[in-house]
């Protein structure tokens, strides 16, 4: 039995993990650098979020303002009295610092050509929502990099979400 429990033991310490230095070395590290340099995967470090971002009937837009802050806008419409329409502030690049005001603050994720909302935010962004609609887990993808499309992005509100 003890043979067996020291046995597990080695095996079990055999399973760690490689050095970093061997993981950016390899065939696979080689050719994400290649496809980085062709342009056929976004470099996390270039990834500008500007732009229109949907998902059917979900919208995000953000336009720039000032060093490393955007203007952002968010709406969901659900149909009749069930829709959201939000605007703020967001800082960052891949995890975005939005702010939208009235306690309404949460990170959002952008992984690539998608962004999403955290699957439950504070309570004050159901302030910016009717009936039971929620920007929760709102995730779309990436329509447009245009600065002029995203000032035109219109809520379910009827009004502009990005527009200066």
């Amino acid at each position: 039995m003890k043979r067996n429990a020291i046995a597990v033991t080695l095996l079990l310490c055999a399973c760690g993990r490689q050095p970093a230095a061997e993981q950016e070395s390899g065939a696979g590290a080689a050719l994400e650098r290649a496809a980085r340099a062709s342009g056929m995967v976004a470099d996390p470090t270039r990834v500008v979020p500007t732009g229109v971002y949907g998902s059917g009937e979900d919208k995000v837009c953000l336009v720039p303002q000032g060093e490393g802050q955007y203007r952002v806008g968010a709406s969901v419409d659900l149909g009749e009295q069930q829709r959201c329409a939000g605007r703020g502030i967001a800082r960052g690049r891949d995890k975005l610092d939005v702010r939208m005001g009235g306690g309404c603050e949460f990170v959002a994720s952008l992984d690539g050509d998608t962004i999403a909302f955290p699957a439950v935010l504070p309570g004050a962004c159901d302030t910016m929502c009717e009936g039971r609609a929620t920007l929760a887990a709102l995730s779309a993808a990436r329509l447009s990099e245009s600065v002029s499309e995203a000032t035109r992005v219109v809520g379910s509100d009827g009004k502009p979400l990005c527009a200066g």
